[in-house]
């Protein structure tokens, strides 16, 4: 008998820009060699704002990926910027379900999957799980990744009332949630102490051997003689990552005489907030010394990884329950890390696991500007602390998927959990 998964996942292949889209794809193409044949439920591409061929090609061949119709609300249905807030509810992309249970319903009748496994942060992609579930019976996995909602998150009333009830109503009728940090489960397990504990998982995040070793083929070699190079991947939120300190810590380091460009160049790639940060360089008079770089492919960023001098983690407090995804990236980069980031978070405890100790507070001006002169002071001597090759090893995208593959098989009766001979046809919705 063949083991189907259902999954519902927003971020996939054609989007580009989100880390999210590594947990979904790397589980479709290692399932597969785990016994369970996904099934992908995704949007349509004119959902995504950003959006190219980079990973079109990781697809497995044979797989089976419904495109259901969907609309950006914010692109879509606005008029002079501004758009009706129930068609946002409970995110932007709520048009979504309307093509995603027609689409889902069909891929059930004609697939018969055993599992329905859905993935957070859209929270449309959690309700279609939801929904799925009480339409047909059949066992559901919510991914939430990160808690869905905490207090003054999301900041509007009116959505963190609906985040709250989907995420009540998964917690209570899901048989696993999954979470990737032990942070986040010691959330869930308080907030709702009557579900039993045994129902919240830790499946972390991770990094795909096979990326890194096409990416270090394209790693530039550095040039002798260049500054110290530092380098952020990816999106910085105006809070959960809020930049302001780092930056106020950079312009008195300057004015000090204790950094230059000559010496040190740090380089944001792919903000997403480019035009907020931009104007907070100018205002600190550092644009000599970061620069903001625009996304490119994601074997091009891991290939910048693994030339870099060093590499930056940027993590708030707010979000100590919580690991950024590029963390085990970086981790399998083998480069120097310095990490702004609060010493009591899941992030610090991930990162002092692996051998890394360079860590200072992000909302912290004078601790960021001690941590960032004994960072460069070690770099500059090849004493920083390298991750260790154990906690490297461990940190695999397939052994994260091995992990979902037994939470797949403790779903179904003990007859069926053998690994079966998979196959199926292509199917574009």
């Amino acid at each position: 008998m063949v083991k189907r998964v259902l999954m519902v996942a927003f971020h996939f292949p054609p989007l580009r820009g989100s880390s999210g889209i590594q947990r979904t794809l790397k589980f479709v193409q290692y399932l597969p060699t785990l016994g369970w044949q996904p099934l992908v439920l995704s949007a349509h591409p004119r959902a995504y704002a950003n959006q190219g061929p980079d990973q079109m090609g990781e697809i497995p061949p044979g797989t089976v990926v419904a495109r259901a119709w969907a609309l950006d609300a914010a692109r879509h249905l606005s008029w002079r910027g501004r758009y009706v807030g129930w068609t946002a509810l409970p995110d932007r992309f709520a048009s979504w379900t309307l093509g995603a249970l027609p689409a889902a319903l069909g891929l059930v009748r004609r697939h018969r999957p055993q599992v329905i496994w859905s993935t957070f942060p859209i929270a449309s992609a959690t309700l279609i799980g939801l929904l799925l579930h009480k339409l047909t019976g059949l066992p559901w996995i919510a991914d939430f990744r990160d808690p869905m909602t905490d207090d003054g998150y999301p900041e509007h009333p009116r959505v963190w009332r609906v985040w709250r009830w989907i995420e009540r109503q998964a917690v209570r009728q899901a048989a696993h949630v999954v979470c990737t940090t032990p942070g986040a489960v010691v959330t869930y397990r308080t907030r709702y102490p009557e579900i039993p504990a045994e129902r919240f998982v830790v499946i972390e995040n991770g990094y795909d051997e096979e990326n890194f070793r096409d990416a270090s083929q394209a790693a530039p070699q550095a040039a002798p003689g260049q500054p110290l190079t530092l380098v952020h991947s990816g999106i910085i939120y105006p809070s959960e990552r809020d930049p302001v300190p780092l930056f106020r810590a950079l312009a008195e380091l300057k004015a000090e005489g204790a950094i230059d460009a000559a010496r040190l160049q740090i380089r944001l790639r792919a903000t997403a907030h480019d035009e907020y940060v931009g104007k907070l360089l100018a205002e600190h008079g550092i644009s000599d010394l970061v620069h903001l770089a625009p996304h490119i492919a994601y074997r091009a960023a891991l290939a910048e990884m693994l030339s870099a001098d060093g590499l930056l983690v940027l993590q708030a407090s707010n979000c100590n329950h919580q690991i950024p995804a590029k963390l085990y990236e970086y981790l399998r980069a083998g480069r120097p890390i310095l990490a702004l980031t609060d010493a009591a978070g899941d992030t610090a405890a991930a990162l002092r696991a692996a051998g890394v100790d360079t860590i200072a507070p992000l909302d912290d001006k004078d601790g960021i500007k001690r941590g960032l002169l004994q960072f460069l002071a070690l770099a500059a001597a090849g004493q920083a602390p390298l991750p260790g090759a154990a906690a490297v090893a461990g940190a695999t995208r397939r052994a994260r998927a091995t992990q979902l593959a037994e939470l797949l098989d403790s779903l179904l009766p003990q007859s069926q959990r053998a690994p079966a001979a998979l196959a199926g046809p292509t199917e574009e919705a």
